[in-house]
């Protein structure tokens, strides 16, 4: 009997190491973070590694559109995503009853006043063709640009939803052009001036230093790009350590040397 004893407290301390070595080889939990496709999923590669390097385990999930990574976030198929800035995230959940917010700033995209002509805002002359994306989104966007470049003056308070029927002052008598954003950049030799958003820029391979005249603040709310989770996970110390990464130095470097002041820093 006392032999059998042994045998059965060998085994039940086998199984017990066996248990605490599992635990002890447990993998952490990977983190998912949703990005759409281009500068967003490149930018969250970037924060991926840096992460590994902490042994925090990033997976990428690339979206093709700007619906989904938000509906994802908030079914719980991904942990984070940074695609967005804040005012959409504010739509975004009015329209969709949901509760994400922002744990911090990822990375500046900036509107901008872009000409092949002139050298600054005030050099345009009067009459100057200036070319405005023609969705109301980007158009009411571009509007306001204009009208903080001092160069227009719009209806109090209708901030980026503004149209051309908003516009109350135009002193030098611009006449306005409303282009396909994405076809922005190619009118460039056709007008004075035209208001890119800074995807179209990117892809069209512009220079901000060299051909931009005006950019948006980096404080302007339509430019920040926002880290985004679900309300109760704001305080999530796992995320909070990926926001870190978003904002640290080496994430500042990959970013100068990736997209050249394309893309900057919102930190």
């Amino acid at each position: 009997m006392k032999g059998i004893k042994q045998l059965i407290n060998l085994l039940f301390i086998s199984v017990l190491a066996l248990g605490l070595t599992a635990c002890g080889k447990e993998e952490a939990k990977v983190i998912k973070i949703g990005a759409t496709v281009g500068p967003h999923a490149q930018v969250v590669e970037a924060v991926a590694k840096q992460a590994a390097k902490q042994g925090i385990k990033i997976e990428v999930v690339q979206f093709s559109d700007y619906i989904t990574p938000n509906a994802a976030l908030e079914d719980g198929s991904i942990d984070l995503n940074s695609y967005q800035h804040q005012p959409f995230l504010d739509n975004y959940n009015e329209g969709h009853g949901s509760h994400l917010v922002s744990i911090g700033r990822s990375i500046l995209m900036r509107m901008g006043i872009y000409s092949n002509k002139y050298s600054s805002v005030d050099a345009l002359p009067n009459n100057a063709r200036v070319a405005i994306p023609n969705d109301p989104t980007n158009g009411g966007r571009g509007l306001l640009l204009l009208e903080q470049a001092k160069l227009i003056t719009l209806k109090p308070g209708v901030g980026s939803k503004a149209t051309l029927k908003d516009v109350i002052a135009n002193p030098k008598h611009f006449e306005f052009v409303e282009v396909d954003a994405a076809q922005l950049p190619r009118s460039l030799d056709d007008v004075d001036a035209a208001a890119i958003t800074m995807n179209y820029v990117m892809s069209a391979g512009l220079d901000p230093k060299k051909q931009g005249i005006y950019l948006e603040a980096k404080d302007a709310p339509l430019a920040v790009m926002v880290i985004a989770a679900k309300e109760d996970q704001k305080n999530n110390p796992d995320y909070q350590k990926v926001v870190k990464i978003f904002q640290s130095q080496a994430t500042r470097d990959f970013l100068q040397k990736t997209f050249k002041g394309t893309i900057e820093p919102a930190f």
